[in-house]
């Protein structure tokens, strides 16, 4: 037998911070989750597998309107046309809680209950699946200790949306060890919470396809479902499916002896034509470009960072904008070394830059210019309170990072002047 293992396909997901990019593809970031969704639909009709487990988060959160649920009923219905069931869970974003509007589903959707461990037994393929849906958004108990012993003789699949051991950078929900999903003696477990594709092989072959379609920067690479083939008498094999449709990438680009701008452009122009190459696909690619290392041009590029964009848009154009949209330039590049730092000068320059260095450590400065930037920073947009970094550094009173950018900057403007 076959099937496929999807999850975290958060429907509809709403997009945030688009518009502060007058170029964003929005049409096709916010149909992005739906046309991944019919991409797994497709494949598994044409795979003809035997079921379709989701391990939670179909949605992501409360629809806005039934178009929502239209959707998944319809997409539904063409599996149950090609005669094929579905499992479903529900996780800690379409927990009973989270959900006031639902439509009925058709007869091919089975729901694991989520009062208490629920299992589907498949007969005619000597299959048993469990699980336990969310009932509330936090679940924070560990559901794994209530689920049943394996049926004899059976392929036991458990479906379970858990945030797993050593997964920080998720939300603790129902929370587990790989010992444990090990010692329950199922032969597969079908997990969801994590975006990221993982596996686990041993006792049982353990398996976070990772979402079905990256939403954002921190989701890069390939997103998609995994294929599982059962045979008896040969192992387990996992396959990973391709399934979305805009893939997001971060391009680091060392600019480590760059000696100009223009060469900086030009270098960001080689790396987006790489970047293309390697990635063998048609699909289109958003990409943020990251530049790291230490060159003379750093502070000349922090002061023209607006002038960056547009070259590397330029860039883009040149190269194909079907293909490519620019989400980011991302300054991370250091100065070589402290511009002025030289003792033998002894000009303006020079003591202007002792100034600076002088005032990072001076308290009232310190407090008098945070209050200034302040100002500043409460009258900026909502978007931009939470997507500039050095926002949450002033309102910390830690400017000693935003001074270090700033004075190399300032001390390469002063010196073209100069």
């Amino acid at each position: 037998m076959k099937f496929i293992h999807a999850a975290d396909i958060h429907l509809d997901s709403p997009l945030t911070g688009l518009s502060a990019y007058a170029d964003a593809p929005v049409a096709m970031l916010r149909t992005a989750t739906r046309e991944a969704f019919t991409n797994l639909v497709t494949t598994a009709i044409d795979e003809s597998v035997d079921f379709v487990v989701i391990a939670g988060d179909l949605y992501d959160g409360d629809w806005k309107d039934h178009n929502t649920g239209l959707y998944f009923v319809n997409q539904m219905g063409r599996l149950r046309r090609a005669d094929i069931p579905v499992y479903l869970l529900y996780g800690n974003h379409d927990a009973q809680s989270e959900m006031t509007r639902k439509l009925m589903l058709p007869d091919n959707v089975h729901v694991f209950d989520s009062r208490r461990p629920t299992t589907f037994v498949l007969e005619d393929l000597n299959v048993a699946l469990h699980g336990h849906s969310f009932k509330v958004a936090a679940t924070t108990d560990n559901l794994v200790t209530g689920y049943p012993l394996p049926l004899a003789g059976m392929f036991n699949i458990g479906v379970l949306h858990t945030a797993l051991e050593g997964n920080a950078a998720h939300a603790n929900y129902a929370p587990c060890s790989l010992d444990e999903l090990h010692a329950k003696g199922y032969q597969y477990w079908a997990l969801g919470h994590v975006h990221e594709y993982k596996q686990w092989d041993g006792p049982s072959t353990v398996v976070f396809p990772g979402n079905l379609q990256g939403r954002n920067i921190r989701e890069t690479g390939m997103r998609g479902a995994v294929l599982v083939h059962v045979e008896e008498g040969a192992p387990l094999r996992v396959e990973r499916l391709a399934l979305d449709v805009l893939r997001w990438m971060l391009l680091s680009v060392d600019v480590s002896g760059v000696a100009s701008f223009d060469e900086v452009v030009r270098n960001i122009g080689l790396a987006l034509e790489a970047l293309m190459l390697d990635n063998d696909t048609s699909l289109p690619l958003a990409v943020r470009v990251q530049l790291v290392g230490r060159t003379p041009v750093h502070g000349e590029l922090f002061g023209f960072e607006h002038q960056l964009r547009a070259e590397v848009l330029g860039q883009v154009v040149a190269l194909g904008p079907d293909r490519l949209w620019l989400e980011k330039v991302r300054l991370a590049t250091e100065a070589p070394h402290d511009i002025g730092a030289d003792d033998s000068r002894a000009d303006a320059l020079a003591d202007l830059e002792g100034l600076l260095r002088e005032a990072q450590s001076d308290p009232d400065f310190l407090s008098s210019l945070q209050a200034d930037l302040l100002g500043l920073v409460g009258k900026a947009p909502l978007e931009l309170q939470t997507s500039v970094a050095s926002f949450k550094d002033i309102r910390d009173g830690q400017l000693d990072a935003l001074l270090d950018e700033v004075r190399p900057a300032l001390m390469a403007h002063l010196t073209r002047s100069e």
